[in-house]
């Protein structure tokens, strides 16, 4: 195995000390341990090459483990290895060598450079120097991906053995530029697959935990959640899958990439949700199991 992929600490649980409710947090795209043999191999520099980041979610939702729910989160960046997409989402032109034939090149998100491994980072900027080898991209997704996906579906399957119910909650940030209709910019963008990765009540309730603090808040446009929400919700066996985004203009200057004075206070304000929505699913699952009785 490569060196990269070699040391501990790709990705981490950070767990309560016991889980008391039904949820799960994920944090794919948080990572900033960029690996040196990819940065040199890179067009771009350091700091460009985190532009794809979801800048701080890991710290945003850092409460989720004092309410009792495990908080699994990458270390990796997703310039490097994108876990929100199919394994084998890849774009031929990227690689010398031949993909293995189950591989999808030709999805909308391949398309627009930004598959399993992608190719550009924010506005198009194109991440190497040179094509990689196949068997580079095939080693990225078997040595991190694939246990990534492991873990995570172990800590889902876990979480409903104990309850009889889970709800994963996929965190994420968008651009600060992001506008809905009628040019409202969303703090947060709650995604369920327009209703098919989660009940719909689990969703209004999160939008309206945030509406209720003055955020501007919008439901699946423009982001209804990626791979992650849509693999593993399937509301109908008790497992659902929303996704949240926060808009980064409300916490970080996407320029210099600097936290801004009101990170604490958005923090604050994710973490009051949080506790409030992990009481409502508590209930919300209770009188699930009851009804179905």
């Amino acid at each position: 195995m490569a060196p990269e992929y070699s040391e501990n600490g790709l990705f981490e649980v950070l767990e309560p000390a016991s889980q008391t409710i039904p949820l799960v947090f994920n944090s794919p795209h948080s990572g900033r341990a960029y690996p040196q043999g990819f940065v040199l191999g890179s067009r771009l520099d350091a700091h460009s090459l985190r532009r794809s980041e979801d800048h701080y979610v890991d710290e945003l939702f850092q409460a989720a483990p004092g309410l009792g729910a495990p908080m699994l989160l990458a270390h990796f960046p997703r310039a490097f290895l994108d876990v929100n997409r199919e394994p084998y989402e890849l774009d031929p032109r990227m690689f010398d060598g031949s993909l293995p034939p189950y591989a999808n090149v030709s999805s909308m998100r391949v398309a627009g450079g930004l598959g399993t491994i992608p190719r550009v980072v924010a506005e198009n900027m194109e991440i190497y120097q040179r094509r990689l080898p196949v068997g580079e991209a095939l080693a990225r997704i078997e040595n991190i991906y694939k246990p990534y996906h492991a873990r995570l579906r172990s800590l889902i399957v876990q979480t409903h053995l104990q309850f009889g119910f889970s709800v994963l909650i996929d965190c994420h940030s968008m651009p600060g530029n992001i506008r809905v209709a009628g040019g409202v910019r969303p703090d947060f963008i709650i995604g369920d697959r327009y209703g098919t990765s989660a009940a719909g009540d689990l969703s209004r309730t999160l939008v309206r935990l945030f509406e209720d603090m003055g955020f501007v808040v919008a439901r699946n446009k423009p982001y209804a959640g990626g791979f992650i929400t849509e693999h593993y919700g399937r509301p109908a066996k008790g497992l659902h899958a929303l996704q949240i985004e926060v808009n980064r203009a409300l916490y970080v200057d996407e320029t210099t990439l600097a936290k801004k004075p009101d990170f604490e206070t958005v923090q604050a304000g994710i973490s009051w949700a949080l506790s409030e929505y992990a009481s409502y699913v508590e209930k919300y699952a209770s009188d699930t199991a009851l009804a179905a009785e």
